[in-house]
């Protein structure tokens, strides 16, 4: 049984971490702006 609990903390700090580092990520990263051009093919307006 002791196993079992320290696997568990083991996961539940390594779920902390990551959770830590995407809220890290999430807040103090900003992403920058810029344009985007996308050409769509004349035979996807095309009924069929």
């Amino acid at each position: 049984m002791p196993s079992l609990f320290r696997f568990l903390t083991v996961v539940a700090v390594l779920a902390g971490i990551v959770y830590g580092v995407v809220f890290a990520l999430a807040n103090f990263v900003s992403p920058k702006s810029r344009e985007m051009t996308v050409t769509i093919p004349p035979d996807k307006f095309l009924k069929k």
